[in-house]
């Protein structure tokens, strides 16, 4: 009878492992939207959790197996042969589960990644338009032209590290079948406004730097008349103190 009872457990074991296979591994699964892929991360873990709880039973079934064989060995070698194949199979179903829960976390985990490089990303792209913006209408002022700039060049000075990882992580993706409309229609309208704001920041850089180039000329003629005009003042007041006649005057002081 318990030969008859050990024999129902291993088959009842095996059954439910056929159908964990089933309903675990063998969907065709399509993550469309992120609350589908997120709900197949959550559901993998309860799989995991699952499957490895049954190793409990799994070793009472072993120990009760060994301890039949030893006392009856007629039954119990029939026995060991079905929960060596019981064994082999669950083993594989554990490491299958392990696997695709292990590869599902790492494609969520891509994903979280990617959005965050997005975020830092548009962030820039924020305060690179913001920058843009405050070129405009600049007073001919030396160091209001020269400080606009500088301001614009810090920011374009931002390395491309983050647009390289946002690249490759929607690629990985999306080769995958993961979220690719999704993460296609990010990448399109990121790329896009990167694209725009980085042509219209660089025209406004060489559009400032000939203004300032500007503004310097204008300055230095500004500087040097200035001096001259000093100079001439200098000396119409030591021809008007030496009470010169303006006829005795250079051509230009008269």
């Amino acid at each position: 009878e318990k030969a008859v009872n050990l024999k129902k457990d291993l088959a009842e074991m095996q059954e439910w492992m056929t159908q964990a296979e089933e309903e675990y591994l063998e969907k065709d699964f399509e993550y469309k939207s992120p609350e589908e892929l997120e709900n197949a991360v959550e559901e993998m873990k309860r799989a995991k959790e699952d499957v490895l709880q049954k190793e409990v039973r799994v070793k009472i079934l072993k120990d009760n197996i060994k301890m039949l064989a030893a006392k009856v060995p007629s039954s119990g070698q029939d026995l060991a042969t079905e929960l060596n194949v019981v064994l082999e199979n669950y083993q594989l179903l554990c490491n299958r589960i392990r696997g695709k829960c292990h590869t599902l976390e790492e494609v969520w985990s891509c994903w979280i990644e990617l959005l965050q490089y997005l975020d830092l990303e548009t962030a820039w792209l924020n305060n690179l338009e913001e920058r843009v913006q405050m070129t405009e209408s600049l007073p001919d002022k030396l160091d209001a032209v020269n400080d606009a700039l500088e301001s614009l060049e810090s920011v374009l000075r931002h390395p491309a590290d983050n647009r390289t990882q946002i690249r490759e992580l929607g690629q990985t993706l999306i080769d995958g079948g993961i979220l690719d409309d999704i993460i296609s229609e990010k990448l399109e309208a990121f790329n896009a406004r990167y694209e725009e704001l980085s042509h219209l920041a660089v025209s406004r850089q060489i559009a400032l730097e000939q203004q300032l180039q500007t503004v310097r000329e204008t300055d230095h003629i500004l500087q040097v008349l200035q001096e001259n005009l000093a100079e001439l003042d200098r000396q119409l007041t030591s021809y008007l103190t030496d009470r010169v006649d303006a006829f005795q005057m250079p051509q230009e002081a008269q």
